[in-house]
């Protein structure tokens, strides 16, 4: 029976107190007997008193967390890909502590008190207030404080969600929910680092309501987004760029003449590849993204709007396809279609969940991986990044 039990480490001897579920079983920690001496103290004041549930292994030290990134990869392959696989490769990030440019936060509202900050990971409908964030920029957390102190300028909604985010532009405030909100050019005033404050009321589209881009001041009405860099940045700079880096260099290698960039957001794979004279078809449902795409890519290139598995067909043959999904992976149509399609020289996988790389891999059984690598995009997390290439079989 598989038990998972969070914050332990491997080596541990706990006692625990365990729900069965059918053929696994979840766990919580009461004691620990013997700790395992991959075990760290964690720093963050919020990891061990609140429980916080945004860092996952920050109790493990960091090589053995690159470890424990390695085993998961490696174990999704074999057992959900059904692909035997050698130990798998973690590159390191730049840096393991304040490299997320990003923090999004609940808000809720006691009364006449702003709560902001994070969910235990043990009760996600419950939030504790935020004093520190260690894998964040510290410039994030100091414009969230200046956000907190100005609290009285945000709508009174039961549930919020807000989002602060740095960019090449300045930063950037995102706040999801509410009905009414008339007093964000103030909340801007009194945040004077932010560049741009958007606003997503409930079940409606996000809205540009100060811009200091353009006019230095501020909007006085509702503006569309224009630019997809507030939805397609990675958290990571430092580790982007790597892994961006490594992925052009895996596509290039086969030489390609013709390429599709499926998932392809902001477009920063397919201008590169296009930019140094391959015909690029980047695919990408966000139509305000493709179209800024379509503006940057040179001739004979363009960006297709619409879900993969509604155009990869028509967009296909191609020398290279790169597949960059969301978390839940390509539909199975995708690999269908790559199953059944004269094939191309290398599927390029980039994918932020293993489990569902390993699934798509095992349905695409006319190609074998050439080459794995992951990269530590999210230190302190769970998370990890693996880019898997694939070729012909009979390559």
């Amino acid at each position: 029976m598989a038990v998972f039990i969070p914050r332990t480490a491997p080596g541990d001897t706990v006692d625990a107190r365990l729900e069965v579920r059918g053929r696994f079983a979840r766990g919580a920690v009461l004691s620990i007997v013997e700790p395992s001496p991959e075990r760290v103290d964690p720093p963050c004041v919020h990891y061990t008193r609140d429980r916080c549930g945004g860092c996952q292994i920050q109790h493990l030290g960091y090589d053995a967390q690159l470890s424990a990134k390695s085993r998961i990869v490696r174990d999704a392959m074999q057992r959900i890909g059904k692909r035997s696989v050698d130990a798998v490769d973690v590159r390191p990030s730049p840096a393991p502590w304040a490299y997320r440019t990003k923090l999004t936060l609940a808000l809720r509202w006691r009364g006449d008190r702003l709560i902001a900050g994070l969910h235990p990971f043990d009760r996600p409908d419950a939030v504790f207030q935020l004093e520190e964030c260690l894998i964040t920029d510290d410039r994030v957390v100091a414009i969230w404080k200046q956000i907190f102190a100005a609290a009285s300028l945000l709508p009174r909604a039961a549930q919020l969600r807000g989002a602060v985010r740095l960019t090449t532009d300045g930063a950037s405030f995102v706040l999801e929910g509410g009905s009414q909100w008339s007093t964000a050019e103030a909340l801007a005033k009194r945040v004077p680092a932010l560049s741009t404050v958007w606003w997503e009321p409930g079940g409606q589209r996000r809205r540009l309501l100060v811009d200091r881009r353009r006019d230095g001041v501020g909007a006085s009405e509702a503006h569309d987004a224009k630019s997809p860099d507030a939805s397609f940045t990675q958290v990571n700079a430092a580790g982007a760029e790597q892994l961006h880096a490594y992925v052009i260099g895996v596509a290039r290698a086969h030489a390609p003449a013709v390429v599709i960039d499926a998932y392809a957001g902001a477009g920063a794979t397919a201008i590169a590849l296009a930019g140094a004279g391959m015909r690029v078809t980047a695919i990408e449902l966000d139509g305000a993204a493709a179209r800024w795409v379509a503006a940057h890519l040179p001739p004979g290139s363009r960006a297709v709007v619409g879900r993969v598995e509604d155009v990869i067909g028509d967009a296909l043959p191609a020398d290279v396809v790169i597949l960059n999904p969301p978390r839940a992976g390509v539909d199975e149509r995708v690999t269908s279609v790559l199953q059944e399609a004269t094939p191309p020289r290398a599927i390029v996988y980039v994918s932020c969940n293993p489990a569902t790389l390993a699934r798509d891999v095992q349905r695409l059984s006319r190609y074998r991986i050439a080459s794995m690598l992951s990269f530590d995009m999210f230190p302190q997390t769970a998370h990890v990044e693996t880019v898997c290439e694939l070729v012909p079989e009979a390559a």
